[in-house]
């Protein structure tokens, strides 16, 4: 049904209630003439008469009456899901679905998720967690968390960490065996937990000298593709790993992993997340991005986490 001929329906309904052209009109702010010209046409359109209409008075017909019975619930639904809207602006509630890479679902999502979720218990928080790249909007996302190359241009993108430092840490048990490197040269005598790359390549660690990045080969006894699995090996004392300090930070925190060769390691263009902005921002994600955003700032070098990536 056309748009005017719903708002045609509500009238005929304030009509009948009131049984008064002039208190309808007052209640829809218009003339008592104009709710008689929406009336004729309404019965013009449908073919048959709805309201019994004298000088003194207006009632309903036999098939106005059967109109406004079927008509009265019908339009306290759709009020009621008006409403429900308006409730949901104050009370954010439903599905919030974000696709973030490992290590933003580590350093944003996993440390605000118990005290969003408790904030907000009508949310349910769905995370995807994934290395490829994809169109958050085609997969049904409502946002995603990333480097911010990965937001299209016409996304707006908002700062969820500050610059991302690189960390290169082990286990207690592991230097007890084998003692700490030094500077990065000594790794050439340690076992470094090697990870493969989607392209096939070894990861090189980056150090940084002089404001520059220089790329170290390592060596050690497991190689893996996958960065839980590097953090698994080094809290089991198998090797050193290189990781962002924000991923490794609750084995740092619990003792399990101890940082070694800070001062060399350098920081990358922190976290974004991304959502499209040619729409009405949810108030799911509203509340969420309230809550993890931070003021944005970009290291000297102007450089992404996403350089450590790229094969020489």
């Amino acid at each position: 049904m056309k748009r005017d001929s719903l708002d045609d329906l509500r009238v005929f309904v304030l009509v009948a209630e009131h049984r008064s052209f002039r208190e309808a009109a007052a209640q829809l702010a218009r003339t008592p003439s104009a709710v008689s010209h929406t009336m004729r046409q309404l019965e013009e359109r449908l073919g048959m008469r709805l309201l019994h209409r004298t000088t003194r008075s207006v009632s309903l017909t036999d098939a106005g009456l059967r109109l406004l019975e079927r008509l009265r619930p019908a339009l306290l639904e759709i009020s009621s899901a008006v409403e429900g809207l308006n409730e949901e602006r104050s009370r954010p509630l439903g599905r919030l679905r974000i696709y973030a890479n490992h290590t933003a679902a580590v350093a944003v999502v996993a440390p605000v998720w118990d005290r969003f979720l408790a904030s907000y218990p009508d949310i349910h928080l769905e995370l995807d967690v994934s290395e490829r790249l994809i169109d958050i909007v085609a997969a049904g996302f409502d946002a995603g968390i990333g480097p911010s190359d990965r937001a299209a241009n016409d996304m707006i993108a908002v700062p969820v960490t500050g610059p991302l430092k690189m960390a290169v840490v082990g286990a207690p048990s592991y230097f007890a065996r084998r003692g700490a490197p030094r500077t990065p040269e000594d790794l050439a005598r340690h076992g470094c937990i090697q990870h493969r790359l989607g392209d096939g390549t070894l990861f090189e660690w980056l150090f940084e000298r002089g404001g520059k990045l220089h790329k170290r080969a390592v060596e050690g006894p497991v190689t893996v593709t996958n960065l839980d699995l590097a953090l698994r090996a080094a809290v089991d004392g198998l090797g050193l790993a290189y990781l962002t300090r924000a991923y490794a930070e609750p084995f740092l925190r619990s003792g399990q992993l101890v940082e070694v060769l800070g001062e060399a390691l350098p920081s990358f263009e922190g976290l974004f997340l991304y959502y499209p902005g040619h729409r009405r921002v949810p108030a799911a994600l509203r509340v969420f991005v309230d809550m993890v955003r931070v003021s944005g700032r970009r290291t000297a070098s102007g450089k992404t986490l996403m350089d450590l990536f790229i094969p020489s």
